[in-house]
Formats: structure tokens, sequence, C-alpha cells
């Protein structure tokens, strides 16, 4: 039996910083202006900032306490933090989504005058804000949900200031105040798409699902192509974080010769192949005959 551990994932802990800082900022100016000037649409927008904010935090903390080595209670650490941390952003924001969707209906039915230049202000930072923000977590939303998760919400939020800026102009030339809210519906069908995907994603990794980028037929398929592999069982894979995926498998072999080169074999097939952190390999004795098959999974 064998076991490999691939390298720890990258560190965002500057991407957090300022983008907890830049958004923390703009909150202020955002939602202070809005309630002054009586704009659904800015204070939606900071109230969802807000909710982002927030989630950064429990982000940036979870990052943290996935790097904190494993104890003889917490024996895998605590990688899993990063998956609650996921899911727990998520059911933040559907919330905060609620709340700005109910506010938006009764604002439609009741439009009040707008500040124009000043709508399209502080949204025009807000693009600038988020956009930069967004830009931090580029490098990092491929192969980490919670990333993945901030650097989404960073990139609606630029779209929808975008949004805020045009409705802004609109309403310097017309009496069309009923756009503010409609563009705080907008805003919040924009959130609640990217969030539910977020919220389906995290609530998968939860239940131990095989992550997506893993195709488990085809790794035992690999895996069955090995020499003097007649059988495999007991194919377990699953996160072990936002981040890292882990893997136990049972192969049975017609041969114990050179087993230490084929264990080493195979755990680089399933690091380097498969995006697999952490590989638990046992290898058995068996015989090749015409039943000889993949029993189980």
């Amino acid at each position: 039996m064998a076991h490999v551990h691939a390298e720890p994932p990258k560190d965002h802990t500057a991407a957090f910083k300022w983008g907890i800082g830049l958004n923390a900022a703009f909150i202020i100016i955002e939602g202070g202006v809005g309630l002054t000037m009586g704009s659904l649409a800015l204070v939606a927008d900071a109230g969802h900032n807000l909710s982002d904010v927030l989630g950064l935090v429990i982000s940036w903390v979870a990052m943290i306490l996935s790097q904190r080595a494993a104890t003889k209670k917490f024996t895998y650490g605590y990688k899993r933090s990063s998956i609650l941390a996921a899911l727990l952003n998520a059911m933040i924001l559907l919330v905060a989504i609620g709340g700005i969707i109910i506010e938006a209906v009764q604002r439609v039915q009741h439009p009040a005058p707008v500040s124009g230049w000043s709508v399209i202000i502080v949204a025009a930072v807000g693009v600038v804000i988020n956009g930069l923000t967004a830009f931090l977590f580029l490098s990092g939303q491929k192969n980490d949900l919670n990333i993945r998760g901030a650097f989404l919400h960073m990139a609606a939020d630029t779209a929808v200031s975008v949004g805020v800026v045009i409705a802004g102009i609109v309403m310097l030339f017309t009496d069309w105040y009923w756009l503010d809210p409609v563009i705080s519906l907008i805003i919040a069908v924009i959130i609640l798409i990217s969030t539910w995907h977020l919220f389906m994603d995290a609530t998968r990794l939860s239940l131990d699902v095989v992550p997506k980028n893993i195709d488990l037929d085809h790794v035992k398929q690999s895996l069955l192509k090995m020499p003097s592999v007649i059988e495999i069982h007991d194919l377990h894979i699953w996160p072990l974080s936002t981040t890292e995926n882990a893997c136990t498998v049972h192969l049975v072999r017609d041969t114990m010769d050179g087993n230490n080169a084929f264990l080493e074999r195979c755990d680089r097939l399933l690091t380097s192949q498969y995006d697999i952190c952490h590989v638990t390999t046992q290898v058995e004795l068996g015989r090749l005959t015409d039943e000889s098959t993949d029993h189980s999974v």
C-alpha cells in the first residue's frame, strides 16, 4: 500500500486583503449616497457588496484554516472548511437577494425621483472597484470554488454597475424613475444565477460527490490499462476541500514483482492526469480469469 500528497494550493491572501478593503470602502460611499439620494439601485448594490465582503471574509478564514496541519482529531486538517465557507456564502447571498427583490417590487409600484448624476458617478466608481477586485481573483478562479465564487460575484457586480450607469444616464433625460427599481430586480436576477450555481456546487462537494473535472469511468479504464492489473474495486474519489481531491483504490495484480515501482507509477498517473492530491493505493495478488472484471467502484 502507498499514498502520495500533491503540493498545496496557491495562497490568495493578498487578493482577499485588497478585495475586502476596496469593497468595504465602496460600501460606505455607495450606501451613503444611495440613502441620501433615495436610489434603491445604489442601496441594493451596496447591500450586495456588503454580503460580498462578508463572503470574502468567510472564504479567507476558511482558506487559512484549510492550510493548518492535521491533528489527532482532524486527521485531514481543516480542508473541508473551504467547502462549508462556499456553502455559507451562497446561503447568505440568497437571503440578501430575497430582501432586494421584495423592496424592488414595492418601489416599482411606487417609484420616486432619483438624482441621476449621483447614481452615475457612484456606479462608475463601482465599475472600477468591482472590476479590479474581480481581476485579483482571475488567476485562481478555475481551480477553487471559493475563488471562483468571489470572481463571479465581482464580475457580476461590475456588469451591474455598468447597468446602473446606463439607468442613471436615461433618468437624466427622462422621467423614467421606475427604471431604478427595475435595475434592482436585474441585479437580483444576475446575483441569483451565479449564487445558485455556487450553492449547488458547494452542496455537491459537501456530499463527497466525484469532482466535476474528474471522469470516474476514465480513471477506472486508465488503471485497468496498467501492466499486470486484472481487476479494480473500491475506487473512491471525493473532494477534501474546494481545491484538493482524494482517491482510494484497491488494485488486483497477477504478480507482485516490482510492486514499489508499480505503486509509484499508479500514484503519478492519478496525480498528474486527474488532479488528485491525496492517493492511497492498495495492491492485492490475484489470478487472471475470464470472469476477472471491475466488481464495484
